[in-house]
């Protein structure tokens, strides 16, 4: 790592204090700092960190206290999982083939570093790796890519769990198999997934708003938005000013906003394809909305944070307390990656040609584009009314012969 890590001398108790800031940002409020006495070289030692609560900085300290009786570098207390993959890769892979350690490092750079290599690694839990999981496989990850993503990931975190900096291996996973199973027989059907129509897309959109802090209007334009072109939250946040053509109405889609490192950062779309999608009548008066007050700068953002800053589906979920509306909503199982499958959905019903839909979707394989071509209700009655007309063509509906009647018969009289 950059910096010379302070060595704590073992079983050397440490001091600490926790200062409340209120001049700062909401997330850095508590100071938490430990200090000692370094009986070798003479002089006081310390750390800080800043964090959002008390609580937090209570945690940092007391994990700090157990490093320092095991002889632990305090500055490996606030190491991210991306310095410390990077410092300790090859102790982490020792005994691996270099057929193996290729498809380990492309997943470790291309999934673990930009979806969660900006956590400490002492902070790394269970519940991150699950939604990074989820996040992988909703945004069609192979299975074998998914495998050489977790193995790396797997085998850094136990070289930390050897190293003493985290008691247990939260990155083990057991089951995804299955797990990923469940993810492809759901995506196999989309409209599983979906809104069923606008209406729906406008409860949730103004149900989110309400719910977020200031009633944040620009979280529900996101939310139609990505609904009604069947875009990733991520593209979404990076569309500019200039990517919109109000002339035929089309959005040249050619960004997005991803998690890295340093944060948020914009890059080139997934698999680098660019794309031009319809924006639909319903959206336009918002977006036009949208454009006057972002101004002429071409390469202005269409939608921002409530501080201007950039939009992931982490952000959105947590500023609009997703997880609780759509519960409340009865959608328990919408995700915001379900917006792009509403409108990928939508457009699918709307009779929108199949290699269209492809382009539009920005979809490397047809294959992955027929799943949204899936029959809904009404297609398996009409289905059966059709069935129905087939069999009875040609079959005459003429009235059925009357019964015969008995014959008559006399009646005489004997005398």
């Amino acid at each position: 790592m950059a910096n010379t890590p302070v060595i704590v001398p073992i079983a050397i108790d440490l001091t600490d204090d926790i200062e409340f800031r209120p001049d700062r940002r909401p997330d850095f409020r508590y100071r938490a700092r430990v200090r000692w006495w370094d009986p070798e070289g003479g002089g006081r030692k310390s750390l800080s960190n800043s964090v959002a609560s008390e609580d937090e900085a209570k945690d940092w300290i007391d994990r700090l206290r157990k490093a320092a009786k095991r002889g632990i570098v305090p500055s490996l207390s606030n190491v991210t999982l991306a310095d410390y993959g990077d410092e300790n890769w090859d102790l982490a892979m020792r005994g691996l083939e270099p057929k193996t350690l290729d498809p380990y490092r492309a997943g470790w750079k291309l999934r673990v570093v930009p979806t969660m290599g900006h956590v400490p690694v002492v902070s790394m839990t269970n519940g991150i790796t699950d939604r990074a999981l989820h996040a992988w496989i909703s945004d069609e990850v192979g299975k074998s890519s998914v495998k050489n993503t977790l193995a790396p990931l797997v085998r850094v975190m136990e070289q930390a769990r050897r190293d003493g900096i985290i008691d247990l291996n939260p990155c083990r996973m057991t089951g995804w198999q299955s797990l990923y199973k469940q993810f492809e027989d759901e995506l196999d059907n989309p409209r599983a997934l979906a809104l069923p129509d606008w209406d729906a897309l406008d409860t949730l959109a103004e149900a989110l708003v309400a719910r977020s802090h200031g009633a944040y209007r620009i979280w529900g334009d996101v939310v139609r938005f990505a609904a009604c072109t069947g875009a990733r939250i991520g593209e979404v946040s990076g569309v500019r000013v200039k990517d919109i053509n109000r002339f035929d109405w089309t959005w040249d889609l050619c960004r997005q906003t991803t998690p890295s490192p340093g944060g948020l950062v914009d890059k080139g779309t997934k698999g680098k394809r660019r794309r031009t999608v319809p924006i639909i009548e319903e959206i336009r008066d918002m977006v036009t909305w949208r454009l006057t007050v972002v101004g002429n700068d071409p390469m202005a953002r269409l939608f921002t944070g409530p501080r201007g800053g950039r939009i992931s589906t982490a952000v959105l979920r947590d500023a609009t307390h997703w997880d609780e509306v759509v519960m409340k909503l009865g959608y328990h199982w919408l995700r915001r990656h379900g917006l792009r499958h509403t409108g990928l959905t939508w457009l699918a019903d709307a009779g929108v040609r199949l290699h269209v839909l492809q382009r539009i979707a920005g979809h490397g394989q047809i294959t992955t584009t027929q799943r949204y071509l899936h029959p809904s209700h009404a297609d398996y009655v009409e289905a059966g009314n059709k069935l129905s007309i087939h069999l009875n063509a040609g079959r005459e509906t003429a009235p059925a012969d009357p019964e015969p009647t008995a014959p008559l018969r006399h009646l005489y009289v004997v005398r």
